[in-house]
């Protein structure tokens, strides 16, 4: 198991679940996962127009990954967000919030406002970097 640090020289960043860095020391195991969102098992659009629900999807879809490689939650050192709206993912938020909390996940990562993903109905992807 690695010895995972969250690195925080402020505190702003709690509320938001999320470090400002993360140190890695002594892992055995990275695991790049691609970008999950709000898809079904066929890959078909989850939710069109609802930002929690597509959060949620796509978590839900993300611990499937790290499941399959035997991980979890736990185990993400980083995620990085896209959405098409960054007000509804703020307005969302918490569902993000309260499911990392819940597993002790503090990942370092990213907000990015982008233009659009591989689908118009599809309004957030994550990707993740997880360690054993």
């Amino acid at each position: 198991m690695a010895d995972v640090t969250a690195v925080n020289p402020w505190t702003w960043q709690d509320q938001l679940s999320f470090s400002q860095a993360v140190d890695v020391r002594a892992g055995g195991r990275v695991v790049y996962c691609a970008g999950q969102t709000s898809v079904d098992q066929d890959g078909q659009v989850l939710h069109a127009g609802d930002m929690a629900a597509q959060l949620t999807t796509a978590f839900d879809n993300l611990e499937t990954v790290l499941a399959a490689a035997g991980l979890t939650l736990a185990s993400v050192v980083r995620l990085n967000y896209y959405v098409t709206d960054v007000q509804a993912f703020f307005a969302a938020a918490g569902v993000v919030a309260d499911r990392l909390k819940d597993v002790g996940c503090k990942p370092s990562g990213t907000l990015l406002g982008i233009a659009s993903l591989f689908h118009p109905d599809a309004m957030v992807e994550i990707e993740a970097t997880a360690v054993e």
